[in-house]
């Protein structure tokens, strides 16, 4: 049988980590050790980060809608309280987004929570 070697598979593989990198400072760019390193962090971040994201998000929903209720007269846990009791189920991003394009139908709601 002929000898098989690993030198088209190795390159493949560093070619795929360098590309990964294109755009890095330095030698993170250019050389497969500190790339591969580079690479595996960022990875890692971009794993985390997509996580965060969701938290973020709920977190600016949240303080959209507490800020439209402030306006309206009333604090967000009340507010969100009272559309339990109502049975009212609408998640937040769809009440801060009604909170900025359709504030008189935010008003409503507040209305209707308030008097609870």
């Amino acid at each position: 049988m002929a000898r098989v070697k690993g030198a088209m598979m190795t390159r493949k593989r560093r070619n795929k980590i360098l590309r990964l990198a294109k755009g890095y400072w330095g030698s993170k760019s250019k050389h497969f050790k500190m790339a591969n390193q580079a690479v595996m962090k960022s990875l890692t971040y971009a794993y985390i980060g997509r996580k965060l994201k969701k938290r973020d998000y709920r977190k600016l929903w949240i303080s959209r809608i507490s800020a439209a209720c402030k306006q309206n007269g009333m604090n967000y846990s009340t507010f969100m309280h009272g559309l339990k009791v109502l049975g009212i189920t609408m998640n937040r991003k769809m009440l801060s987004e009604m909170a900025i394009h359709e504030p008189a139908a935010f008003a409503a709601l507040c209305e209707k929570a308030k008097a609870i």
